[in-house]
């Protein structure tokens, strides 16, 4: 382990390092202030450098990113850079001045919030969720069904859940973690490929089943990270484990 970078020394990758930090630029998005602001590859930052990284990063949350640079995941529903870029502004200047990432991003999220409040998707839903007591129906994109098996598994819209229930929401979750969720199903972010999809459904299950039965939620997310980044080593055992996962989750 390098400070603020994690190498998968056991993937398929043999890359020196400074080769491996080339590898995840996509293209250039804009400049912004002093800043380069590039679209990169998550996946694989997530399956060989840092598994934490997920829909954006800068140099003093994760090092391994260079000092004037804000990386931002490929958006497979896109919309939401800007929203991305004032948080990253924010956060950046603090963490530089000496905040920690704790205080930088709850002061980062404020301001997040006040953009996406301006968006016509964020009043929409906004308005379904608190005028008539649902779930927005703009958050759901479409069920899984290969994987929705006694329990639902939707791929919802990221944006409209970060901008009416949870900001930091990533990559997916189940109710034990967000209350919002309905019971029976576990939500997947339409800013994930098709092909990172089943690790994280192999992981929220996982999460899902430890934390039905007692178990706190440091320790659920630590043991489905190793089962995830195991399958992220060796693909083929993926759908074996999620068959386990969904056959335990089932009438929870």
């Amino acid at each position: 382990m390098i400070y603020g970078l994690e190498i998968n020394a056991r993937g398929k990758n043999n890359l020196s390092l400074n080769k491996m930090l080339e590898k995840p630029y996509l293209k250039k998005l804009e400049k912004v202030d002093d800043f380069q602001v590039y679209e990169v590859d998550g996946r694989f930052i997530r399956d060989n450098i840092n598994r934490e990284f997920t829909n954006f990063g800068q140099h003093f949350r994760f090092p391994f990113i260079p000092k004037y640079e804000f990386w931002i995941d490929k958006e497979y529903d896109p919309g939401e850079e800007r929203f991305f870029v004032v948080h990253l502004l924010r956060e950046w200047h603090l963490m530089s001045l000496g905040s920690s990432y704790d205080d930088a991003i709850g002061k980062a999220d404020y301001i997040e919030k006040k953009e996406r409040a301006k968006s016509n998707l964020f009043k929409k839903a906004k308005t379904e969720k608190v005028e008539k007591h649902q779930i927005p129906k703009e958050i759901y994109v479409k069920k899984l069904l290969e994987y929705s098996k006694g329990i639902d598994v939707w791929v919802v819209n990221g944006e409209v859940v970060r901008d009416v229930y949870f900001i930091d929401f990533t990559e997916g979750g189940h109710h034990f973690i967000y209350s919002w969720v309905p019971r029976n199903e576990v939500w997947i972010d339409d800013d994930l490929s098709d092909a990172e999809r089943p690790f994280v459904i192999l992981h929220e299950l996982h999460e899902r089943f430890l934390m039905s039965a007692g178990l706190d939620y440091s320790k659920a997310h630590l043991s489905s990270s190793i089962i995830e980044y195991k399958c992220r080593r060796e693909p083929k055992k993926t759908f074996d484990y999620i068959s386990r996962e969904t056959k335990k989750n089932q009438n929870l």
